[in-house]
């Protein structure tokens, strides 16, 4: 497993907001407890809302951040993909000033801008990871809002290519990485994708209504 997918699962652990012990999540992901101290030191360092000590155990707080920022999620994407060009660009001071203007977005982006659900800010992924789902977000989005069944490729962490069938019901921002939760008809479960994991998203004819326990208020991060 990438380093950065790691940090990834260890937020979807620590979101339920319940201290969580060093080695329990060492465990729970097959690394050592060394290598989850080093995690921790990194998501702290990256802005992530991380409350704790080695010994004791750690947990997710809610950020207190500077007077927030009005964007809807459509200008944040917009905001985000402007970003994520200009990161790319040969000019190197052009680069330098994506990544101060990306980190100062990440300060002061109040939770709220973006989910119902909770959202933790997640700023360690490169640029060049989150222009790869991009193309998929208007498809996304209207899915969501029209709830729309969707077939979703696929293609897990590991690199092994997978076919669902989807219920999309949330989009969430991790900073520059953005995640979508959805009800995995394939599973007959929840399940949260990365969106630049996406290869393929293809709106279906079918609709679908709330049904008890497939309701993005039924979903509980475990």
């Amino acid at each position: 497993m990438r380093r950065t997918d790691r940090l990834f699962d260890i937020i979807q652990i620590l979101r339920d907001g319940k201290l969580h012990r060093a080695k329990d999540i060492a465990d729970r992901l097959e690394v050592s407890v060394r290598t989850i101290y080093r995690d921790m030191d990194t998501l702290v360092a990256s802005g992530v809302p991380v409350e704790g000590e080695r010994g004791v155990g750690y947990m997710v707080r809610e950020a207190i951040t500077l007077p927030p920022l009005t964007l809807t999620s459509e200008e944040l994407e917009a905001l985000n993909l402007g970003m994520a060009i200009v990161a790319e660009a040969a000019d190197d001071d052009l680069k330098k000033a994506a990544q101060s203007l990306a980190d100062k977005i990440d300060a002061v982006l109040p939770t709220s801008t973006v989910a119902e659900a909770d959202a933790w800010k997640f700023a360690v992924y490169p640029f060049a990871d989150a222009t790869r789902g991009f193309i998929h977000m208007p498809t996304l989005r209207s899915a969501i809002k029209s709830r729309q069944k969707l077939h979703l490729d696929y293609r897990r962490i590991d690199g092994v290519l997978t076919a669902r069938t989807i219920r999309p019901l949330n989009m969430e921002y991790w900073g520059r990485v953005w995640t979508l939760t959805a009800w995995c008809e394939t599973r007959d479960d929840f399940r949260v994708f990365r969106v630049d994991l996406i290869e393929a998203a293809i709106a279906l004819p079918e609709l679908f209504a709330d049904e008890p326990g497939k309701r993005l208020a039924d979903y509980s991060p475990e």
